[in-house]
Formats: structure tokens, sequence, C-alpha cells
């Protein structure tokens, strides 16, 4: 079975808005914003994208310019905004700051987004997403969780950039992240694929503590295949996988996630099913952990499904 990684998750609607964006069309994303209507997981999603397209053009202002009073296109150009400040602050690297200016620049134009499109969760994920590169994090941080969660109180993008914001590599511990991932599972519908932060944490440590203790570390050793991570898998497993009734727009990522922790926990039945709902649809991360993803995935695809 071939392995595949798409950053769409199969959203042929935005790969061909993506493409768009490539030849410095903007006309293909009013169009795809504006079908996706109030679906807020799919909208959070698909601006995230989109975004990321974005940032490297002039496409979100062209946007923006030809239609001022379009509330997505405000949308989108906070988000591209937003993108822009972390493509800073990867070029400048670990610890070293971002330009004020940039991060400003994004704020203002998110808040002016929420205040052009009032029940739109997407500005307060935006806030959240650039509220990490500021030192020490912003002080306006948990205001603006409260904003998202009244609108969208299980957002998935939101959630996962708050357990980003709380980790030891931003401005957290990873008890502080833990803590955040239970809290959140302790509440959530049945089905609700954020029944996987608790995963998402443990890969987040991982990686942190990889980077400065390396892989070889003593405490590494036994890190993914243990009772604790075998009883939160199953865990997860029964709030989300036993009760999915619906296809989130994230849920390629998400299992894959869960994928990865049930197959180092040795649980084969469930990992093997997980297989079978992915059907080579691959993310690179966790498998990264743990060498060249694409090998990795392929390697238990081939184990567990022959």
């Amino acid at each position: 079975m071939t392995v595949r990684f798409d950053p769409t998750n199969g959203d042929r609607a935005l790969a061909s808005a993506r493409q768009d964006i490539a030849i410095g069309r903007w006309q293909g994303l009013a169009e795809l914003c504006a079908a996706t209507g109030s679906d807020w997981d799919r909208r959070t999603f698909r601006m995230r994208l989109l975004a990321q397209a974005t940032a490297g053009t002039s496409v979100a202002e062209s946007w923006h310019e030809s239609q001022p009073r379009n509330a997505d296109a405000l949308v989108l150009r906070a988000e591209t905004e937003v993108m822009r400040a972390f493509n800073l602050a990867m070029a400048a690297g670990p610890g070293n700051p971002v330009d004020p200016g940039q991060l400003e620049l994004a704020v203002r134009t998110a808040l002016r987004a929420a205040d052009a499109y009032p029940a739109d969760p997407v500005p307060w994920v935006s806030l959240m997403t650039v509220a990490r590169l500021f030192p020490g994090g912003h002080p306006s941080m948990e205001l603006w969780w409260k904003e998202l969660h009244q609108r969208d109180p299980y957002n998935r993008e939101g959630h996962h950039q708050v357990l980003r914001h709380l980790s030891a590599r931003w401005h957290g511990s990873h008890g502080v992240m833990y803590n955040f991932a239970q809290d959140v599972t302790a509440t959530l519908p049945p089905g609700s694929p954020l029944a996987v932060l608790p995963q998402v944490a443990r890969v987040e440590e991982y990686r942190y503590r990889v980077e400065r203790e390396g892989a070889q570390a003593i405490g590494l050793l036994q890190f993914w295949n243990n009772e604790n991570t075998a009883s939160q898998a199953r865990r997860t497993w029964n709030l989300w996988i036993a009760q999915r009734s619906y296809a989130y727009a994230q849920d390629i990522a998400d299992l894959n996630t869960l994928a990865h922790a049930s197959c180092y926990a040795d649980l084969t039945e469930e990992a093997t099913y997980l297989f079978q709902l992915l059907d080579g649809q691959a993310a690179r991360v966790p498998w990264s952990c743990h060498g060249a993803p694409e090998e990795v995935f392929h390697r238990w695809q081939a184990k567990l499904l022959g």
C-alpha cells in the first residue's frame, strides 16, 4: 500500500485553492471560504492551510484590497500575518526574538478580523497561535482563550495551540502541559478527537527531551512502552474511536498520533484498526521520532496489514 503525505488531508477544494495561490489568484480562496460557511472545524483547518501558502505571496493582500469589506479576506490576512511571524521565528532560530513589529501587526490584524466577523473562532485561534512568540507569552492569552471557547468550545486547533503554549519548549512545563491535556479530556463529548491530546503532549515531551538529552538518554529508553502509555492510549480509544461518528478536518493527523502510541505500546488490535482507517495516509509527526517518517510508517503498516 502506498504511503501518502497530503497536507490537505484529501480536501480537494482546499488543494485547488492552494494551487490558485501558486499562480497569484485569490478568487478560488473567496469561493472556498464562502462555501465553508460556519463549519468552524473545517474553516479553521482551511484558513490555516491557506495562510501557510499565502505567507510567501501577496495574494492575501490582493484579496483584501479588492474586497475590503469581505470578512473572510481579513480573517485570512490575519492568519497570513501569523504564519509570517512564525516564518521569521524559524529563520531567527530558537531563543532569538522575532521582530516586534510583525508580532504587533499580526495581533492588530486578528483583532480587526474578530470585529469584522464576531462569530468566527478563527481570529482567536490566530491570536493564541502568535501569543507564544511574545517573550513570556502574550498577557491577553487567557482572555483570547475565553473568547474562542465561547464561540467554539471544542476547537481542535485552538486546543493544540494552548497545549504548545503550555509546553516546556514555550511558556510552561511538561507537568502543566499534561495537566491541561487531562483536564480537557475529562469533560469531552463522546467521539471528540481532542481525546488524543495526552498523546500529543507525550510526543512534544519526547521531541523536546531528545533535543536536549539525546535519544539514548536513560529516561527515554522505555518512554513509549510502559503501562502508563498503554492505559492512556486505551482511554483515548474509548473516548474517541469507540464512539467516533464523524470525520473531522484534521482526523488524519490525530489518527496517526493514536496509531503511533498504540504501535509502540503493543496495542496490536487497536493499531491494526487505526491503520485500516488511515489507508496509507501518513503524517510526518510523530513517526519522525523514530527515523524517516515514510519508512517508519510503512514498516508498521506492513507489519500490521501485511
